[in-house]
């Protein structure tokens, strides 16, 4: 792999603004927060919305109106989170698609989250995968636990391959309840990869929180690629808080360089992906 997908979560569903000011939550906020990102080497955004009061929302037309504003002020691809909150409906959740997003996450299995339960039924995940293709949006399959890569492989033998025919994933790794974030985990999932999937499958890593270095350093070593952004850390070191999004991905790209595989630009991870403008 010549080069190295980095994708920004920029916010998430989890992060308490009053607790975190930093923390992109209306749409101005947002663009301009992937604006910064993609000049520092992001690619792609992972997007999560928050309505008036900072909460997170499924809302189609906030959806839509950030979809727009993304592709008008960047090149990012923009994937959207069918994710959601924990407590989201399902019918909420299948909806995002209506967006018209270049990707979305399709989380391979129910998992244990903090305190609640982060719930995908098998009848659930077979939908979205589905409705994915016949909308021509490429899916990022989210892993959070070892077991979710053969249900991968069940998924894509029974009911076939993604739009674009690419496979692409991401390990959620230090997930209280989930898989954990080192790099024994890291090397592990990417065995997992190798002896379950399509050959030419790609790979990401997300670390969460403490766990964020070594599974970005894990990542790179494996060949992978990598996901950064204040969803998924609001501390940059100990004791010492994220400034903004911008601040995670400069120190992803300069991980990248290091390995010799520098940032890919959202036109090279367009073909990468198989995306439907990939052209």
């Amino acid at each position: 792999m010549s080069g190295t997908l980095i994708t920004v979560a920029p916010t998430g569903a989890e992060v308490d603004k009053e607790q975190v000011p930093a923390l992109p939550t209306t749409l101005e906020e947002l663009v301009s927060a992937a604006i910064e990102c993609e000049r520092a080497g992001a690619a792609m955004v992972h997007v999560h919305i928050r309505d008036d009061a900072s909460g997170p929302t499924l809302d189609l037309g906030r959806l839509r109106d950030t979809v727009a504003a993304l592709r008008e002020s960047t090149n990012l691809v923009v994937q959207l989170s069918t994710g959601g909150a924990v407590t989201d409906a399902e019918g909420d959740r299948l909806a995002v698609l209506e967006a018209a997003p270049d990707m979305a996450s399709c989380t391979m299995g129910t998992v244990n989250f903090g305190d609640g339960v982060f719930m995908n039924r098998w009848e659930f995940i077979v939908e979205l995968h589905e409705r994915m293709r016949d909308r021509a949006v490429v899916p990022e399959y989210e892993l959070f636990d070892l077991g979710h890569l053969p249900s991968l492989e069940r998924l894509l033998e029974r009911h076939g391959l993604p739009f674009g025919a690419h496979v692409h994933v991401d390990f959620v790794l230090g997930v209280p309840g989930g898989a954990a974030g080192d790099a024994a985990t890291v090397t592990a999932f990417a065995e997992a990869v190798r002896r379950y999937l399509p050959e030419g499958t790609t790979f990401s890593a997300t670390g969460i929180g403490r766990t964020t270095l070594p599974v970005m350093l894990a990542s790179l070593a494996h060949g992978g690629h990598l996901r950064v952004g204040m969803e998924d850390t609001v501390s940059f070191a100990r004791r010492t808080p994220v400034t903004g999004n911008g601040q995670l991905v400069r120190r992803a790209a300069e991980a990248a360089e290091l390995a010799q595989r520098p940032p890919m630009a959202a036109a090279e991870a367009r073909r990468l992906l198989g995306l439907r403008d990939a052209d």
